[in-house]
């Protein structure tokens, strides 16, 4: 606010010299206070959208939009992924039939998968998150539901059926419900990191709970 109170009293001073001035200098005057002006404006238009840009993202992060809930079979378009969760349920044994060399139980979240990009990807860690306290759970882990083997990437616009795997302690009792949050993707060209195009993980756009089938309940 200085600078522009400096720039319009030289504008003013600069004004009251003028009448004994030639014209041509008198116009040249002119145009520099324009140009002056200008920037002036254009200063005092930069700050004003930058202080309302700055409150909006103040009020965004203090505020949150609540995560839209859903349930069983109903689609989610993250970004580069559709997700339809299925079920969850606990085993005693892993999806493959590995036998643990310490007791473990399995939470299993059943869900389809869709990519939506143009490339193969197996980017899909993050998609899937523990909003449950379920104390020290590993994982998760993705199986292929057709085969029982673990997924290497998934091919565009080839949907697939997929588990993801948590490792409990046979310890922890099993829970009845749990919550999972679904990560999403935003597609850049040029990223920071490499320059190429790429999907990068956002933050969660949607939150589910499931009941949890037990060991031995027919899916």
């Amino acid at each position: 606010m200085r600078f522009v109170a400096a720039v319009l009293g030289y504008l003013a001073g600069r004004a009251d010299g003028e009448a004994e001035e030639e014209p041509l200098a008198i116009d040249r005057r002119a145009s520099l206070r324009q140009r002056l002006l200008a920037v002036v404006v254009a200063s005092v238009g930069a700050a004003a959208a930058a202080t309302v840009s700055f409150a909006l993202s103040v009020y965004e992060a203090a505020h949150p939009q609540p995560l839209r809930e859903v349930g069983a079979n109903e689609p989610v378009d993250t970004g580069q992924w559709i997700v339809t969760l299925l079920e969850a349920r606990i085993d005693d044994v892993a999806p493959n039939g590995r036998t643990p060399a310490e007791p473990k139980k399995f939470l299993s979240v059943g869900f389809d998968l869709n990519n939506r990009s143009a490339a193969t990807s197996a980017a899909f860690s993050n998609l899937l998150m523990l909003d449950s306290v379920i104390q020290g759970a590993a994982g998760p882990e993705f199986y292929s539901a057709r085969d029982r083997r673990m997924i290497a990437g998934l091919h565009p616009d080839m949907p697939e059926r997929i588990m993801a795997v948590w490792e409990l302690s046979a310890a922890q009792p099993p829970p009845a419900t749990v919550r999972l949050l679904i990560g999403s993707q935003i597609y850049k060209r040029r990223d920071n990191f490499y320059g190429a195009s790429n999907w990068l993980d956002r933050d969660p756009i949607a939150v589910a709970n499931l009941p949890v089938l037990g060991s031995g309940q027919v899916r």
